[in-house]
C-alpha cells in the first residue's frame, strides 16, 4: 500500500510537467485580454488572481508606479498607431509632469541622442545628455585584462551606467531616458535611477540596434537562434 501511494498517477505528473514547463508564450487563446474565450491549464492569471487584485490597487491609488500606469495607458489609448516611440516617450513625459529630461546615451549614439534633445526641447522640456563613457574609467582599472580590451595596450574606458544614473539624478530629471545602452549596462542605469527610468532604442551592433530582426527572421538568416551551439564563438576561444 505505502508502495502504491508513492508514485504518482501518470495524468498528474503530466498536468505538472505541463504546468512547470509552459507559460504565457505558449498560449494559443490569450484568454487574458479580452477574457472571450477559454485559458489554458497553465494560465498564470487564474494562478495569479491574488496577485492581480494587489496590483490593481497599487495602480489605482496614488503612487508614482499608479501614475506611471495611468500616463502609459492614457498615451496608448490617445495615439495608437499613430506616434513613434520617440514621440510617445515626450508624451508620456509631459503627461507625468516632467519638465527635466535625462538621457543616458551610449558614445556610439551621440548623433541620435542629439536629435533626439532636440525634439524634447521642441516639446517644452529641459534635457541633459549624459554619455555611456562619463568618467573616463579604464577598463583595468576594474579588473578586467587588458587582452579584452578591444584594442589592449591603450585607454579604453568602460561604460559607467551608475554615473550616468547619478548625473542625470543630481541634475534634477523628472524622467530619464536610455538610448543604445548595452546588455547588462542598462540594468544597471535602470536600477540606480532614483526616476522613472525608459527605453528608447537598445544595443543592438550587429543589426542596426533592432534586436527583433533576429527574430522576424529566424525562419531563414538567423536560424541559429533557436539553437545556442551554434552561435559564433568567443573571439578569444582556441
Amino acid at each position: 500500500m505505502s508502495a502504491k501511494k508513492n508514485v504518482p498517477a501518470p495524468k498528474a505528473t503530466k498536468v505538472a510537467k505541463e504546468a512547470t514547463e509552459l507559460s504565457c508564450s505558449d498560449c494559443q487563446p490569450r484568454n487574458c485580454y479580452r477574457r472571450d474565450s477559454k485559458s489554458p491549464a497553465f494560465c498564470l492569471s487564474e494562478a495569479n488572481q491574488a496577485g492581480a487584485a494587489e496590483t490593481k490597487a497599487l495602480y489605482s491609488g496614488r503612487s508614482l508606479d499608479a501614475r506611471v500606469a495611468r500616463a502609459a495607458a492614457e498615451v496608448e489609448a490617445e495615439y495608437y498607431g499613430r506616434l513613434t516611440r520617440l514621440e510617445e516617450t515626450l508624451v508620456f513625459a509631459l503627461k507625468m509632469g516632467a519638465k527635466k529630461l535625462g538621457v543616458a546615451s551610449c558614445v556610439g549614439l551621440l548623433d541620435e541622442s542629439n536629435i533626439y534633445a532636440k525634439a524634447a526641447r521642441s516639446a517644452g522640456l529641459e534635457v541633459k545628455t549624459a554619455v555611456c563613457k562619463v568618467g573616463s574609467v579604464d577598463k583595468c582599472e576594474i579588473g578586467l585584462p587588458d587582452h579584452l580590451k578591444l584594442t589592449p595596450g591603450v585607454q579604453e574606458s568602460c561604460c559607467n551606467p551608475v554615473l550616468q544614473a547619478k548625473i542625470l539624478c543630481d541634475w534634477g530629471a523628472d524622467i530619464n531616458i536610455s538610448i543604445g545602452l548595452c546588455v547588462g549596462h542598462d540594468y544597471l542605469f535602470t536600477k540606480h535611477s532614483k526616476v522613472p527610468a525608459i527605453t528608447l532604442a537598445v544595443k543592438d551592433r550587429v543589426l542596426g540596434h533592432n534586436p527583433l530582426a533576429a527574430i522576424y527572421t529566424s525562419k531563414f538568416y538567423y536560424k541559429r537562434i533557436l539553437d545556442f551551439k551554434s552561435l559564433p564563438k568567443s573571439r578569444f576561444e582556441k
